[in-house]
């Protein structure tokens, strides 16, 4: 009979309910291959959630938050703030809210108003990527009640889980932003008649997962079928931030207030001006076509202002992001030196104003200018390219050094 092995790590023979494996010079019995698995498991499972732990501890305060988004996002101070608290709000609601008492925290969803390319899109982004938690962006002109031709609302879950890459808790903690919200609550050319009931759907519709539900969706998008597997997601601990420009609430606003000639400036007839932005009351929101229960859950509101030629300058080369930045790291990529003079940045900036684009606007107009730049830069090594005004307008050809 063959001699029996022993374990190198607690000296007991082998037997039938605990064997002995053998590799290089070393054995090991079951009893100890299961006591180190239970350590590990048990260490993994500790610092898992002092990491947790560390987390709730350590969430960022608004100030720390704004300061954040400063580096990124040029101006809009007040919808940061908005912002800063409503995030603060919601994560301490949901890590640090003690469960003994039985007072319920509500969500503290947020409305941004602003014109076209003013940054809120920017802020949901930044924020969710400075906290590791996923974003899901969706359109809601594309959004389309259950049963009908476009995207499902329920969709937008969807897009949440796929940026947690399938991880349904950190969906659950996550950010959807749902932008020209103001679309879906167009009326018709005279406001006095009632608002489009196809909107007023969509509207119902977001209502039900804005206000916390069970959602059953599928993982991997698209329409629902029978038989088919789905995926459960509780939406109570999702924040929702909404945007749209709504051009003509200014109006609304002017009217409530006896203000419809005297008193405010005309000039910014269709967007809503800085010395209107602090009077937006739910009343105008629901006379622009919002239904009253969506208002009800969209509890803190931010107004962006039309963004000036000094912010689309800033925009351009100041934010850790910058445009000019991220072009001089592709030339530098190419050993090119890359520089743009002052008229050349307020050039861009006037025509993307021009466009009515905003800050989004900005990168179309440098690709345009600098694409038979970019078609040959490889031939530039080693050199200093200096961008001018006149370049931008494609009339001479940057400074070469």
């Amino acid at each position: 009979m063959a001699n029996k092995q022993i374990c190198d790590f607690c000296e007991q023979e082998e037997t039938k309910i605990n064997p002995v494996i053998s590799g290089d010079n070393a054995t090991i019995c079951k009893n100890c291959i299961e006591a180190a698995y239970n350590i590990i498991q048990s260490d993994y499972k500790l610092e898992n959630e002092k990491l947790t732990k560390n987390k709730k501890s350590k969430f960022p305060t608004p100030e720390e938050l704004k300061k954040l988004i400063d580096g990124y996002v040029v101006g809009q101070h007040k919808a940061k703030k908005v912002l800063c608290v409503a995030v603060y709000n919601h994560y301490k609601r949901i890590f640090k809210n003690d469960s003994s008492d039985d007072t319920e925290l509500s969500k503290s969803n947020v409305l941004f108003i602003g014109p076209t390319g003013s940054g809120k899109t920017l802020l949901a982004q930044t924020i969710s990527k400075y906290l590791d938690v996923p974003l899901a962006i969706a359109d809601a002109t594309s959004l389309t009640e259950a049963g009908y031709v476009g995207d499902d609302v329920e969709n937008v879950v969807t897009r949440l889980l796929n940026a947690a890459d399938g991880d349904i808790k950190k969906a659950e903690q996550g950010i959807i932003f749902i932008d020209e919200i103001d679309k879906i609550a167009r009326m018709s050319e005279n406001r006095s008649i009632t608002r489009d009931v196809s909107g007023e759907g969509v509207q119902q519709a977001l209502l039900k997962i804005i206000e916390g539900s069970l959602v059953n969706v599928p993982p991997k998008g698209g329409r629902k079928h029978p038989g088919q597997d789905l995926v459960q997601i509780d939406t109570s601990n999702i924040l929702f931030i909404c945007g749209g420009a709504f051009d003509g609430l200014e109006d609304i606003i002017r009217l409530r207030m006896g203000a419809n000639v005297l008193g405010f400036n005309h000039s910014k007839k269709n967007t809503l001006s800085g010395e209107l932005s602090s009077f937006v009351e739910p009343d105008d929101l629901v006379k622009y076509g919002l239904i009253p229960e969506l208002v009800g859950r969209l509890h803190m509101t931010g107004i962006l202002n039309e963004i000036t030629l000094d912010d689309m300058i800033h925009i351009l080369s100041e934010p850790k992001n910058a445009l000019i930045k991220q072009y001089k790291k592709l030339f530098t990529i190419d050993d090119v030196d890359l520089e743009f003079d002052k008229d050349a940045l307020k050039e861009v900036a006037q025509l993307a104003i021009k466009r009515k684009t905003g800050a989004r606007g900005l990168r179309s107009i440098l690709e345009e200018s600098m694409l038979d730049i970019m078609f040959k830069l490889p031939s530039y090594k080693k050199k200093t390219m200096t961008i001018t005004k006149e370049v931008i307008n494609n009339k001479a050809k940057p400074k070469i050094a």
